[in-house]
């Protein structure tokens, strides 16, 4: 490579790796004079890189955002990691698929083959859960609008499937749970913080005003999302919890619990403490392990035990059959 081309790739390069540069410490840095420097920008300019001069005591550049896409330069992580991400774009729900794949040939074409050779063996399928198969993509224009209105603090009006009528919310975060998008927003009429699935939403223009943000009851958006979907109230835990002796070892018991604590308590026992949104869904979700159970406690997982056993043995009794009451003659 000549060394003008190679000396202008170490600088975009390093253009790229911060936002600003002092103009002394560029020329340092490729161990070029300042006034080398001052030519290799305008050549880079030349090429389409919008590059500003930087005023001030240092004096500098930075690179800067222009109206086309000009090349990229991607170190070996780089390259590796935006590779994958693309191979696993699929799942996203975003229906972006064909562009991912697009895109992912276009960065295999032109890199090196020392990288092609990486990516070429770390081939990754991405498999979705049959649950979120069924599930409507969502549409891109439509992501990009609610993006839009949470950068912007824009109140977002829009319809909502299922709705009567249209909805106001002030949009606070885009999130991503179980290959669904979901939006978090206060909503306005319901004076409430809610989570909309993104795929149910036609945002409506123009937007609203601006607003000020508001603060989550939840210490960040993730907690706050996971406890909406466990039914907490904004603690990130489970709203029942409880804990039993299992008749199984510990071992067998540990790679089936996501989030609960199990121990050893004995030869072939273990203890384990277990959330879940209801009582009944936690009795119900200890059951499956198929292993006799004594209750440590609460009451409430003894009763919901209880209830459960009743519910259970009147499915397994005898079937009856309702019978068509006699005409009278």
């Amino acid at each position: 490579m000549p060394k003008t081309s190679a000396r202008l790739l170490s600088m975009l390069s390093l253009l790229q790796a911060r936002r600003d540069w002092p103009g002394a410490l560029l020329a340092e840095r490729l161990d070029i004079s300042p006034r080398t420097v001052r030519r290799d920008v305008d050549r880079l300019r030349e090429l389409g890189y919008p590059i500003a001069t930087v005023k001030g005591p240092d004096g500098g550049y930075r690179l800067d955002a222009g109206s086309e896409l000009p090349p990229l330069l991607f170190d070996d992580d780089q390259a590796v990691a935006l590779a994958v991400a693309l191979q696993i774009a699929t799942t996203s729900g975003a229906g972006i698929e064909e562009a991912a794949m697009r895109a992912l040939h276009t960065v295999r074409q032109v890199m090196p083959s020392r990288l092609r050779r990486r990516i070429d063996t770390l081939r990754v399928t991405a498999v979705e859960s049959p649950a979120s198969r069924s599930d409507p993509r969502v549409d891109g224009e439509v992501l990009l609008a609610l993006g839009a209105a949470v950068h912007a603090r824009e109140i977002l009006r829009f319809d909502y499937a299922g709705a009567a009528t249209p909805r106001r919310a002030e949009p606070h975060h885009l999130v991503t749970w179980h290959g669904r998008w979901y939006l978090v927003a206060w909503d306005l009429d319901r004076a409430d913080w809610r989570t909309f699935r993104a795929d149910r939403i036609t945002p409506r223009t123009p937007a609203g005003p601006r607003f000020t943000p508001r603060d989550l009851p939840a210490p960040d958006v993730a907690t706050f999302v996971a406890s909406r979907f466990q039914g907490s109230s904004g603690t990130g835990e489970w709203p029942c919890r409880g804990e039993v002796i299992l008749d199984l070892p510990a071992a067998a018991v540990a790679h089936y619990v996501r989030d609960g604590v199990v121990e050893e308590a004995g030869p072939d026992r273990c203890r384990l403490v277990l959330g879940s949104w209801s009582w009944a869904g936690l009795a119900a979700s200890i059951g499956r392990f198929d292993a006799d159970v004594e209750v440590v406690g609460p009451a409430e997982l003894k009763e919901a035990f209880a209830v459960l056993a009743r519910r259970y043995a009147k499915a397994a009794g005898p079937r009856t059959r309702s019978r068509a009451p006699r005409s009278r003659r």
